[in-house]
């Protein structure tokens, strides 16, 4: 499995992005996606998450009631929107895939694959 992650870019305080992934490879299978970010000089840390049906979400506390994490698995496409963006926001932000399950996944040990990376600036 292969993730693409793309859509970063410049913003300032306030503003929106949305992050696209595309998923390519053996999509015949269901994956759990999640998305997770790095800031400089820290540690990776979990964003949002949902299972493979799609019917269950999570997020991590600085993100809840900003950001929201979908997908459309006929394109195998993941998006995470982000609004209301603030400067602790900044980082590259990660698309990562495990194989489906019912549960939610929120830690980066659990996930198998990796997307590159896309970095979002989030200016004041």
């Amino acid at each position: 499995v292969q993730l693409q992650a793309c859509g970063g870019g410049l913003v300032q305080t306030g503003g929106s992005l949305r992050l696209s992934c595309t998923v390519s490879g053996r999509t015949s299978s269901r994956y759990n996606m999640g998305w997770f970010r790095q800031a400089p000089g820290k540690e990776r840390e979990f964003v949002a998450a949902f299972t493979w049906s799609g019917n269950s979400t999570y997020y991590a506390d600085l993100v809840k009631g900003r950001f929201t994490i979908s997908g459309d698995f006929a394109k195998n496409m993941v998006y995470l929107q982000m609004n209301n963006l603030k400067s602790e926001d900044t980082a590259v932000y990660y698309c990562a895939a495990r194989r489906g399950s019912l549960a939610l996944y929120e830690t980066v040990d659990e996930y198998t694959y990796w997307g590159q990376g896309t970095l979002v600036t989030v200016s004041s």
